[in-house]
């Protein structure tokens, strides 16, 4: 894995926690444009996904790949899952469910980053 592009990631869900903890902490439900950014987050885990298949097939290895791509698994899928609670969900729970989305696949994110270091 690259590691500006996990920094990106991180940085981008982590702003997106950020706005969703404004929206809890305003008492207010998700607005169209956090998933929106919410599809941002999720279009930068499946290119980091793909980068991280790509460097495997080739000669990168990893001491625990089912660990490893069982975390990717769970990165790419929490994402929309919390955007499908958030839309149908229109109470400030709604930005309570993305605050911690965001901030899991952040942290899913560093512990990608540790199993691929080793």
């Amino acid at each position: 894995m690259t590691v500006p592009l996990t920094v990106l990631v991180v940085a981008a869900s982590l702003a997106l926690a950020a706005w969703a903890g404004w929206f809890v902490y305003r008492d207010r439900p998700v607005i169209l444009r956090q998933l929106w950014g919410a599809s941002v987050v999720e279009a930068l885990v499946v290119v980091e996904a793909v980068v991280a298949g790509v460097l495997l097939a080739g000669s990168a290895t990893v001491d625990s790949p089912g660990l490893f791509w069982g975390y990717v698994a769970a990165s790419l899928l929490i994402l929309p899952f919390a955007a499908a609670v958030a839309f149908a969900e229109r109470t400030r729970w709604s930005s309570v469910v993305l605050l911690l989305a965001a901030v899991t696949v952040a942290f899913l994110q560093l512990r990608m980053t540790q199993v691929w270091a080793g």
